[in-house]
Formats: structure tokens, sequence, C-alpha cells
């Protein structure tokens, strides 16, 4: 199964489908679509761990809130992270999960395009076949 594809339904901005077996394993491969968005997330290594939390009043809430305290701490202390375990507790709402990375250095790292912020425009979570997808659109 794939992790995710980027999908053209926005003209200025960038939009993705992630896909996941799981909660777990969809937010997990939603933060990797952006992150790939933002930086070659090949080059990443994992020498750092954060723990981050989130927490919403619906799914998509959670996800609108997930990616964006990601692109906190990207912005706050420079950190591009590449795994994440992450744990969604489905029927409060809220998630907490261990991401790993490292520190963006300009000459190690190939940046791409900076996110501004994750949105709600045609943002969706859905279960089909089994296999849990969630559409995001990313502000650049």
């Amino acid at each position: 199964m794939k992790q995710f594809e980027f999908v053209d339904i926005t003209t200025a901005d960038v939009a993705f489908i992630a896909y996941g077996k799981n909660l777990n394993e969809l937010f997990a491969n939603a933060a990797l679509a952006m992150f790939e968005v933002m930086i070659d997330t090949n080059q990443i290594e994992k020498r750092v761990e954060e723990k981050i939390f989130a927490e919403g009043h619906d799914l998509e809430s959670l996800m609108f809130n997930w990616l964006n305290e990601l692109l906190y701490v990207v912005d706050s202390k420079n950190l591009a992270f590449v795994e994440f375990d992450v744990n969604v507790d489905e029927k409060n709402y809220k998630l907490e999960a261990v991401c790993k990375g490292e520190e963006i250095s300009h000459e190690k790292h190939q940046t791409r395009t900076v996110v501004k912020a994750a949105t709600y425009h045609h943002m969706k979570i859905w279960k089909e076949d089994n296999i849990w997808k969630a559409q995001v659109v990313l502000d650049i």
C-alpha cells in the first residue's frame, strides 16, 4: 500500500491523500507527506526525538492540529522529521507521537517549499475498503 500521493485539486497550494491501515499509520503518513513537500526526507537522519501532542473535536480537527503542531516545531526548533510513531485515541480525538529526525541544515538537506499551514480546505478523512484515507491541502 502506498503511503501518500499528491493530487491536483488546488491551483496555489499543495494537496495530498494519505493512506493507512489504521489511524496511527494514516496520521504518520500524512505527516511524512507534509515533510516531503518541505524537504527531501531521504536526507533526514533519526538523530533526535520530539514528543508531540494534539487534540481535536473530530478526526479532521485532530489532523489539522497535528500537522500544524509539527509545523510549529519546524519553525521554533528548526527540526525536520522522517519517522512518526503515532498513537491516536479515536474516542477522545487525542494524539501523542514520538517523531524522529534532525535539525535542518542547508548544507546537508535539500529544502523545497515552505509550508505555512495545514488547512481545512477540502479536508476529509474516511475509511474505504478497510483503508483509512485523508485528503489534506497545505497552504504554501
